[in-house]
C-alpha cells in the first residue's frame, strides 16, 4: 500500500497526460512538489505549466490532440485484478462431457444485448466529435462490422460537421454522420452488430435522432446523459479560427470567445493554438425522460439504449429506475476514468466511481429490481477494459443465478490504440522504416504482420482489397486476441456459454474485493464442499 500512496502523491505534481514532471523523485507526499523547489529549475510540473498555460494544463497535452486518448494515472484501489478465475476439472457445462467434443475453440462466444447478435460480447465506441474519432473512422467501423458488433457514433458529429445543413435548428443534411453510417454498413452482415448514433442534448436540439432515423435508417439511438468529458458534457478542440465562429454560432459554448477581436489577435498571433468547444449538460428527470423514450419508439426507433457515467449511487438507482420504467434495451455504465481525446485529467483521476465499485452498485440496483418483478434492461460495463480477463469476470460477476446481467462490455480506447498503431506500423512499413526488430520477428509487409490476413481473405474474398489494414489490425485484436482468449479462459473454468458464467467462477484476493462486491476470498471459496467431499 505505502507504494501505491507514493504513487498516487508523486503524480498530482507531475503528470505524463499533459506532459510535466518533478525535478527530483522524492517529493512531497503530500503535495507532490519537490522538497525543495528552485527557481532556476527549468523543468515543467504541473504549477509552472499552469502559470504559463493556464486552463490548459486541465487538458491532455493539446499538442497530441486527434492523435492520442487518455486515461487516469490514479490507482483506484480496486481493479479486476483484484480477483482470480476459478479453473475446474469436473463439472463441464454448456457441452457434452466428451475429451474429443470439449475443446477451447468450441466455446460459444455468441449474445444478445438489447435484442442485438453480436459474435463477441463487446461494443465499441462512443467516437464523436474527437478528431481522434473523425480520423479513425475507417479502421474502426470497418473492423467492427468483420468483427460482429455494436458501434456506437457518439455525440455532437453533426453539430461539427461544417458541411451540415441546418434549416430552422433542425438538422437537414449531415455529411459526415452519413459517411459513419455508410463505411460500417459495407462491410456489415445484416445479422452480427449494429451501428448506433448516440445523442446528447446538443444533438437533440438539432433532431438528430429523427435525422437517423428516417434519413440513414439507423435503428439504435442512445441518449446520453452529460457524460461526454467524464461528468460535465462533450468537448473537443478547434484549431481554426472560421470552424469556431460556427459552432458559436450554432450554439456551442466556445472558449476563448472566437468573437472577441482580441481573442482573435491573440490566435492569430500564437498565443494560443485550439479553442475548446464545449456541450451542455443532461439534467434528466423522471418523467420526461419516460416520455422522450416513448416519444423515440414513436419517430422509428427500433432500439433504445442509454449511456451514463459514473455517477454518485443515487443516481445509479435513478438510472435503474427509469430505464426500467421507459422498458431501455440496454444500458451503459461507464466507469472512471478514461477519455477518447480531452477528459479534463484532474476529473479523470479524482472524480466519478470506478469501473468494479460501481457495476457493484449497478449489480445491487438489478437484484432489487428482480425481486420486486420489475423489468431489468440488459447492462453494458465500460471504463478501461482492454482485455478476455476482465470481460469474464464481469460477466461472471453479474450472474447471481438467473443469467448474467452484463450483456457486454464496451471499449473506446484500446480499439482506438489498436487502429492508430495499425495504420502508423503500415506507414512506417511503406516507408522502410519498421523496427528492425519487429520487421526480423514479423515481417516487413502488412500482408505478413497482420497474422489476421489470410482469415478475411477467405472470409470475405476479393472485398479485402477495399479494408484498410487498420480495420484488419482491429480484427485481429477483437476475435484473434481477445476472442479466442475468452474462449480458452472459459474452457478453463469448464463454461462452453456466455449465460454460463456466474459468480461461483470468482474468488477474491483482498478484503475490499470482497467487501464490496460479495465474492469470497480464495481461503473462503468452497470450503464446505471440500469438507463434505472428503467426508
Amino acid at each position: 500500500m505505502t507504494e501505491r500512496v507514493l504513487r498516487n502523491s508523486s503524480y498530482l505534481n507531475g503528470k505524463s497526460t499533459v506532459g510535466t514532471t518533478t525535478r527530483v523523485k522524492d517529493v512531497s507526499p503530500t503535495s507532490g512538489m519537490c522538497p525543495i523547489c528552485i527557481r532556476n529549475c527549468p523543468i515543467l510540473c504541473e504549477i509552472s505549466l499552469s502559470a504559463f498555460r493556464g486552463r490548459e494544463a486541465l487538458y491532455p497535452d493539446p499538442t497530441q490532440y486527434g492523435t492520442s486518448t487518455a486515461g487516469a494515472l490514479k490507482d483506484f484501489r480496486l481493479d479486476w485484478s483484484d480477483f482470480n478465475i476459478q479453473s475446474d476439472l469436473l463439472n463441464v457445462e454448456g457441452i457434452a462431457p466428451d475429451p474429443d467434443v470439449a475443446l477451447f475453440p468450441n466455446v460459444k462466444l455468441e449474445t444478445k444485448v438489447g435484442g442485438i447478435s453480436l459474435k463477441l460480447p463487446i461494443v465499441i465506441g462512443a467516437y464523436g466529435s474527437t478528431d481522434v474519432a473523425r480520423l479513425n473512422w475507417d479502421g474502426l467501423a470497418i473492423g467492427a462490422a468483420l468483427s460482429g458488433i455494436i458501434i456506437t457514433i457518439g455525440e455532437n458529429v453533426v453539430g461539427m460537421d461544417p458541411e451540415a445543413k441546418i434549416d430552422s435548428g433542425k438538422v437537414t443534411f449531415s455529411k459526415e454522420l452519413k459517411r459513419r453510417v455508410d463505411v460500417f454498413r459495407e462491410f456489415w452482415d445484416g445479422k452480427y452488430g449494429e451501428v448506433a448514433v448516440q445523442t446528447n442534448v446538443e444533438d437533440q436540439r438539432l433532431g438528430v435522432d429523427t435525422y437517423a432515423i428516417s434519413k440513414l435508417e439507423v435503428n439504435i439511438i442512445e441518449r446520453k446523459w452529460g457524460q461526454g468529458a467524464k461528468a460535465i458534457g462533450g468537448e473537443t478542440r478547434i484549431n481554426e479560427l472560421n470552424k469556431a465562429l460556427l459552432l458559436k454560432r450554432r450554439g456551442y459554448l466556445v472558449i476563448p470567445d472566437p468573437e472577441d477581436k482580441s481573442v482573435q489577435e491573440a490566435f492569430k498571433d500564437g498565443v494560443f493554438h485550439s479553442f475548446e468547444r464545449h456541450s451542455r449538460v443532461g439534467i434528466p428527470n423522471e418523467k420526461s425522460f419516460i416520455e422522450d423514450i416513448e416519444w423515440l419508439r414513436e419517430q422509428g426507433a427500433k432500439k433504445v439504449f442509454l449511456k451514463t457515467g459514473a455517477y454518485r449511487p443515487s443516481v445509479v438507482a435513478f438510472t435503474m429506475k427509469v430505464a426500467s420504467e421507459a422498458r431501455i434495451d440496454a444500458v451503459t455504465f461507464d466507469g472512471a476514468g478514461g477519455g477518447t481525446g480531452m477528459s479534463p485529467v484532474p476529473m479523470m483521476d479524482e472524480m466519478s466511481t470506478p469501473t468494479v465499485y460501481l457495476q457493484a452498485q449497478v449489480m445491487k440496483c438489478a437484484e432489487i429490481l428482480r425481486k420486486k418483478g420489475r423489468y431489468i434492461p440488459d447492462i453494458i460495463m465500460a471504463g478501461g477494459f482492454i482485455s478476455e480477463t476482465q470481460i469474464f469476470k464481469s460477466i461472471a460477476m453479474s450472474n447471481f443465478g438467473e443469467g448474467p446481467y452484463v450483456k457486454a462490455i464496451l471499449m473506446a480506447r484500446a480499439p482506438l490504440t489498436a487502429v492508430m498503431k495499425s495504420s502508423y506500423f503500415v506507414e512506417l512499413s511503406e516507408k522502410g522504416q519498421l523496427p528492425k526488430t519487429f520487421a526480423d520477428r514479423y515481417g516487413s509487409k502488412p500482408e505478413n504482420f497482420f497474422i489476421s490476413t489470410t482469415e478475411l481473405k477467405r472470409k470475405i474474398g476479393d472485398r479485402f482489397r477495399k479494408v484498410p489494414w487498420s480495420a484488419v489490425g482491429l480484427y485481429g485484436f477483437l476475435h484473434d486476441r481477445i476472442g479466442v482468449g475468452l474462449q480458452q479462459l472459459m474452457a478453463g473454468a469448464r463454461k462452453w456459454n456466455l449465460s454460463l458464467l456466474n459468480r461461483g467462477d470468482l474468488v477474491s484476493l483482498t478484503e475490499r474485493a470482497k467487501r464490496v462486491t460479495g465474492i469470497p476470498l480464495v481461503e473462503e471459496a468452497e470450503a464446505d464442499i471440500m469438507e463434505r467431499m472428503l467426508e
